[in-house]
C-alpha cells in the first residue's frame, strides 16, 4: 500500500518519465528534419517553463546574429495595437512594391484589396508593416522589442552571442529596423524566447483585440498565407516566415517562429536557415513537426 509520501513519489517519477519520453520525441523528430537539411537550426522550447525540449546546432545558432526579417512583424503588431498607436482595423493599400534606402522590398503575396492588421499580418504586407512602423518613434521600437526580451541574452546555450540595435535616427530607419532588414541582428534563441513572451501575453490577455489579432493573423500565415508551408506538418501551427540577407547585401537567409497546437500552444518552434528563404524554414518545421509528439495517429 503506498502511503502519501509513496505517492508523490511515484506520480513525480511518472512525470518525469513523461518529459524524457516528450523531449526524446522531439529530438527523434529534430534529427529526422536535420538529416533533410542538415544546416538547418532548430529548436523547440517548452512555452510554459521555458525548458528546451530539443535542438539541433545550438551553438551555432545561439552565436550567429543575423537580420531577423519580417519575423518581428507579430512583436511590432502586438505592441502597437496594445499600446493604442494603431487601430487593426485601419486598411492599408499595397501596391507589391516598396523601395527603402538601399532595399528594395516588394511583397510576394497575391494582389489584394487594402488590408487591415490581421490580414496583413497573415500575408506579410511589407507596405502595411512599413506604414505602421512610420507612426512609431525610435525609443517605442526598443520598447516593443524589449518588453518580449529580444534584445537580451537567453541563456539557452553557453557564449551566445546578444541581439546587436542599432537604435533608429529617422523615420525610415525605424522602418527599415520593424522591417527587420537594418540596424537589427539577433540570433534564433532570442527570437524563440521573444515568441514564447509572446505566447504567454496573447494566453494572459486572450480577450483583448491586440490578442485577437495577433493570434488570428498567425494562425492564418501558417495555415494559408505566407507560412503555409508548416501546416504541411499535419499539426495546427501559429507562426511568421522571415526572409532577409546581411545589411551589406548577398544571399538571403531564412526564419520561421511558430507556436504549436496553434490553439493552446504548448511550445514554440524555430528555424534558421544560413542560406535560404522563410518558406524554405517553414518547410524544415513542417517535417520537425510530422514526426513530433504533437502529432495526432
Amino acid at each position: 500500500m503506498l502511503t502519501s509520501a509513496g505517492t508523490a513519489g511515484w506520480a513525480q517519477s511518472r512525470h518525469d518519465a513523461q518529459g524524457r519520453t516528450q523531449t526524446a520525441g522531439w529530438q527523434h523528430a529534430i534529427a529526422h528534419a536535420a538529416a533533410i537539411t542538415p544546416d538547418a537550426r532548430v529548436l523547440v522550447l517548452e512555452i510554459g517553463s521555458g525548458h528546451l525540449l530539443a535542438s539541433a546546432h545550438l551553438a551555432e545558432a545561439g552565436r550567429t546574429l543575423a537580420t531577423p526579417g519580417s519575423t518581428l512583424k507579430p512583436l511590432i503588431l502586438y505592441f502597437a495595437l496594445e499600446a493604442r498607436r494603431w487601430d487593426a482595423e485601419r486598411r492599408v493599400a499595397c501596391s507589391r512594391q516598396l523601395h527603402m534606402g538601399s532595399h528594395q522590398l516588394n511583397c510576394s503575396h497575391p494582389p489584394a484589396a487594402p488590408m487591415n492588421a490581421q490580414q496583413a499580418l497573415t500575408w506579410s504586407c511589407n507596405s502595411y508593416f512599413a506604414e505602421l512602423a512610420g507612426i512609431l518613434e525610435s525609443e517605442d521600437l526598443h520598447k516593443a522589442l524589449s518588453a518580449r526580451g529580444l534584445l537580451g541574452a537567453t541563456g539557452l546555450t553557453p557564449q551566445e552571442s546578444v541581439a546587436a540595435f542599432r537604435q533608429p535616427r529617422s523615420r525610415e530607419e525605424v522602418q527599415l529596423a520593424a522591417l527587420g532588414v537594418e540596424g537589427i541582428r539577433v540570433t534564433l534563441p532570442e527570437l524563440a524566447e521573444a515568441y514564447r513572451s509572446l505566447a504567454i501575453e496573447l494566453a494572459a490577455h486572450p480577450d483583448t483585440k491586440a490578442a485577437r489579432t495577433v493570434r488570428a493573423g498567425l494562425a492564418d500565415s501558417a495555415s494559408f498565407g505566407m507560412a503555409g508551408a508548416a501546416a504541411l506538418g499535419g499539426v495546427p501551427i501559429a507562426g511568421k516566415t522571415g526572409t532577409a540577407s546581411a545589411e551589406g547585401g548577398g544571399a538571403s537567409h531564412g526564419w520561421f517562429v511558430g507556436l504549436a497546437p496553434a490553439e493552446s500552444p504548448q511550445v514554440v518552434v524555430a528555424v534558421y536557415l544560413p542560406a535560404g528563404r522563410g518558406s524554405d524554414a517553414a518547410q524544415v518545421a513542417a517535417s520537425l513537426l510530422a514526426l513530433s509528439p504533437l502529432r495526432k495517429p
